[in-house]
């Protein structure tokens, strides 16, 4: 991961929501100091995409991994993973290039994704670009 490393809750955290279906929702961060990726919040399943949208900082970036719950024309219930790189106009160029050299390395680790997002502003990730990936 481009001399990062992914600490072992984030390792955990996002099992939990895989397998276990605890967590709607794993934001991460890069600590830059230590060259750690760290969890900085997880949400729990009663939570929505509109409240992970919400917990993303205006000048920060982050990765987020989000579990979209839908039900198809066949009315079968489903399950699809994003990952979403959260790289906003306001954060820093290092931190931008640190996060976009880290995310190939950060995708490997957490296999089953199905779905990736890109987004500089929150207008890039909103709900309907979700909704549209799944149909």
């Amino acid at each position: 991961m481009n001399g990062m490393w992914m600490t072992e809750e984030c390792k955990r955290s996002f099992m939990e929501m895989k397998w276990k279906k605890v967590h709607r929702y794993i934001v991460f961060k890069i600590e830059e100091k230590s060259n750690k990726v760290t969890v900085d919040k997880v949400g729990a399943t009663g939570e929505t995409y509109q409240d992970l949208a919400a917990s993303l900082p205006e000048d920060d970036c982050r990765y987020a991994v989000f579990d979209f719950d839908y039900v198809t024309v066949d009315n079968c219930r489903m399950s699809k993973l994003f990952f979403i790189t959260w790289s906003p106009e306001a954060s820093r160029i290092r931190e931008k290039m640190m996060y976009a050299t880290s995310k190939s390395g950060l995708r490997r680790v957490l296999e089953g994704i199905h779905y990736e997002l890109q987004a500089t502003d929150p207008t890039e990730m909103g709900f309907d670009k979700i909704q549209d990936r799944t149909k």
